[in-house]
């Protein structure tokens, strides 16, 4: 079978998942995922059965994306190196009934040449998108945490426009400080092939308040320098009503 659609939501960090079996198997190009951890056996598994324009969209574990053990880091590099890691997107904690520990979403294809599931795209080889969604999202009650029609929205549309497919208001594509970067394989295997996103996206820009940097500076040191005599003057006064009642008490 080869699918143009594969997602999935498999078992996390499943030992038992049969893999002293399945030595040989055909399906590992990129590397012999370990007996004690199925997440790249998952992964690979996806790939060998997507087609050759298909898109794969699957959710694991945060540790798939940095772990080194028993091999899993260097599948990890080959397959960056092999051009099939698309797009990541780290999600916030608590959006499972079942386990509160943060998420990831893969998504993988074999081909980023400019065709995606029979849709145009344009070409993104050598480029790998990074969103970090830990941020967004509301907590519905007090365990469980949910994203709105508007956070859906606004992670898929920074993907597709990457992509150079359709989206919501048909923006062109962004770098997004603190929410979302376009990253080469280079600068990832300068991260040591570690692909989570919070490595690539950067922080939130300040806000610009129009104050110039220089009369800012000046006001907050006059700000901190009052607030010291304030304290000093203060202390003065406490010292001296102490001083008062230890007098009158003798």
């Amino acid at each position: 079978m080869r699918a143009d659609f594969v997602i999935a939501n498999p078992f996390f960090n499943d030992s038992k998942w049969g893999g002293e079996r399945l030595r040989q198997d055909p399906r590992w190009k990129y590397g012999v995922p370990p007996v004690q951890n199925a997440n790249y056996a998952w992964l690979q598994h996806f790939l060998h059965h997507c087609a050759p324009t298909g898109a794969v969209g699957t959710v694991l574990a945060n540790g798939s994306l940095s772990s080194q053990q028993n091999g899993e880091g260097e599948i990890r590099k080959a397959m960056v190196d092999a051009d099939v890691v698309e797009c990541i997107v780290a999600l916030p904690p608590q959006l499972f009934y079942g386990t509160q520990i943060p998420v990831c979403l893969w998504f993988l294809t074999k081909n980023k040449a400019g065709v995606a599931s029979g849709m145009a795209a344009r070409p993104r080889q050598g480029q790998t998108l990074f969103i970090d969604a830990r941020q967004i999202g509301h907590m519905e009650t007090r365990t469980l945490r949910a994203f709105s029609k508007a956070d859906v929205t606004r992670v898929a549309d920074a993907y597709h426009s990457w992509r150079g497919t359709e989206t919501s208001e048909g923006q062109p594509y962004a770098d997004v400080p603190g929410f979302c970067g376009a990253v080469t394989t280079d600068e990832i295997a300068e991260h040591g092939y570690v692909l989570t996103p919070g490595r690539y996206v950067g922080s939130e820009l300040a806000e610009d308040d129009g104050e110039p940097l220089d009369e800012k500076i000046a006001r907050l040191s006059a700000e901190i320098r009052d607030g010291f005599k304030k304290r000093e003057e203060l202390q003065t006064t406490v010292l001296a009503a102490l001083d008062s009642l230890v007098t009158h008490s003798e």
